[in-house]
């Protein structure tokens, strides 16, 4: 445990940082678990671990001497998609420091989420600046770099925010876009008024405050209809991390897409070779007791086909040699694609197993920052560099937290509960909050009962099996099912006993509602508008303060 003295923090003048175990958190993968563990263990599948992030600047001699994409080109493209993102002069002197050929790129992505989507997207952005921050400080020219995935097509997983009520419920805005562009990358959508409507609730959802009015006039700004996701997605996290000199992409360009044309037209010559390369990574998995992320079948094929409408189609090999386009008739040569791929490259975008390949031709990528399921297919994907005989860049978790604001901190404290006494489940822990503050007397009648009732049954036992042992059998059937009943007449007792104290039941579902809202992290699904809103901009602060890039465990963040 440990105190951070928080900028700007109206009360208290520090937070409490307390670490945790990844392997204490239910829903974790084998293989994330043992990454983190000891990634150097698994460097048959992570050729580039590493133990610790300071060991990273040794990898940049070798990035440097792989790469051999245009830097001038590279970086004119950043400053016009920075200065569209209205990004501020310290990501510009970023850009600038990227032109040099000693300069390396810490990267990480997410898709445009509305609003930025859950939590952790703020959190791999900070992680990839602190871990610049840390490079440059040991004399090495580093720049922090977000990939907005503007290629992906699921307009589902964009169009949506979550924020817990002021009742302690959560609430979800939707971004109701037409239902006609379905297919094409997220980065090609248009926000329609739709999103105008969305920004208002948001505020009567999560309640107003002194930070409510700038905070609404920067989304408002930002989110404006007309404008893609990936383009309003850039916008806000520009305002967020304007201090901190964070470099946006966005891979639509098609200036970019030239500079990768070369990565396509080698991955499309080589895909059947990447991906018998990739199953046989798998069976290799598998034969380690873990399971691959990404599901990978013969007829896997490395990119994605944009049609004349820009639609973003899956490509399929086929048994006769050709390359089908999925849902349509049309077809291709692997060499007719290739010369394609050089003549048109914004015809293509990569797949998640080609993706980090192309990031890292465009950048001197000198490590990459991704959450648990990016680890794991990274295990996958590594094949893909091998193929095309590219440096594997090091992957690292990004940093993760639970914020416990002061009422759930006071909530924990008056039922002496932890944030880990939530991975038990809400029901039991409303039976232990029931049976130590609320109905103590009750509850010991429970136990008592069960004693009695067993001691019982117990001499039973004992007359019966001297007399007969298909009674002694019957009985322990009917002992089972006793216990199960009273067990039942239990829960029942727990939710009684709840009901009758309203604020105790209140305040033990607005605890789950934001620190485990569905059962999952809060990172995993609250927005980070609701927290900009409650304490301001220095929110962003204390987040990048509370990084410890050599800690490799989830954190609590006691406010």
């Amino acid at each position: 445990m440990r105190e951070i003295e928080c900028r700007d923090k109206p009360g208290a003048g520090s937070i409490i940082v307390e670490s945790l175990r990844f392997s204490s958190i239910p829903g974790q993968s084998e293989l994330f678990l043992d990454y983190l563990s000891d990634p150097t263990a698994l460097r048959s599948f992570y050729p580039s671990a590493v133990v610790q992030n300071n060991e990273i600047a040794g990898r940049t001699s070798n990035v440097l001497n792989a790469y051999s994409t245009d830097r001038q080109v590279l970086c004119d493209v950043l400053s016009d998609q920075n200065r569209a993102f209205g990004a501020s002069e310290k990501t510009f002197t970023n850009i600038e420091t990227l032109r040099r050929s000693d300069a390396v790129a810490v990267l990480t992505g997410q898709q445009a989420g509305l609003f930025l989507g859950p939590l952790y997207t703020l959190y791999k952005a900070l992680s990839a600046v602190r871990q610049a921050d840390c490079l440059r400080a040991a004399g090495i020219n580093a720049v922090p770099v977000f990939w907005i995935a503007s290629e992906d097509h699921d307009i589902a997983e964009v169009s949506t925010a979550s924020f817990t009520g002021t009742s302690g419920e959560i609430r979800t805005v939707l971004e109701d876009g037409d239902t006609e562009i379905a297919g094409l990358p997220v980065g090609r959508i248009k926000l329609t008024d739709a999103v105008t409507k969305a920004i208002g609730p948001i505020f009567e959802v999560i309640g107003k405050t002194e930070f409510t009015a700038e905070l609404r006039m920067c989304l408002e700004e930002a989110y404006k209809p007309g404008r893609t996701f990936s383009e309003a997605f850039g916008r806000f996290l520009a305002q967020l991390t304007a201090d901190y000199g964070l470099i946006l992409v966005d891979p639509l360009e098609p200036r970019l897409k030239r500079l990768a044309a070369r990565i396509y037209e080698e991955a499309i010559l080589r895909s059947a070779e990447i991906v018998d390369s990739i199953i046989e990574r798998d069976r290799e998995l598998e034969a380690k007791g873990y399971s691959p992320q990404v599901l990978v079948k013969d007829d896997y094929f490395p990119l994605f086909w944009h049609d004349g409408l820009g639609v973003r189609k899956s490509l399929r090999r086929r048994s006769d040699g050709r390359v089908g386009v999925v849902g349509d008739t049309t077809s291709f040569e692997i060499g007719e694609l290739a010369a394609m791929a050089a003549a048109e490259p914004d015809r293509f975008s990569p797949g998640v197993m080609l993706r980090p390949v192309v990031q890292d031709h465009l950048f001197p990528t000198v490590c990459y920052f991704g959450g648990g399921a990016e680890i794991a297919y990274f295990a996958q994907n590594s094949e893909v560099y091998r193929v095309l005989d590219r440096p594997v860049t090091t992957i690292f978790h990004r940093q993760s937290f639970t914020v416990i604001e002061p009422r759930y901190r006071r909530t924990l404290d008056a039922y002496r509960l932890t944030f880990s006494d939530l991975f038990r489940g809400r029901d039991a822990v409303r039976a232990e909050v029931v049976e130590k503050f609320l109905a103590l007397e009750n509850a010991m009648l429970f136990p008592a009962a069960e004693e009695r009732i067993n001691t019982e049954l117990n001499q039973l036992d004992q007359h019966l099996s001297s007399l007969d042992p298909t009674l002694a059998a019957n009985l322990a059937t009917r002992r089972r099912k006793i216990i199960y009943h009273i067990g039942a007449l239990k829960k029942k007792f727990h939710a009684v006993s709840m009901k009758k104290n309203e604020i105790a039941d209140r305040r033990i579902d607005a605890l789950f509602t934001s620190l485990l809202p569905n059962g999952a992290l809060q990172e995993r699904t609250l927005n980070v508008v609701e927290y900009i809103d409650r304490y301001g901009p220095g929110f962003v602060d204390w987040i990048y303060d509370s990084i410890d890039l050599n800690d490799k465990g989830h954190r609590t963040l006691t406010l």
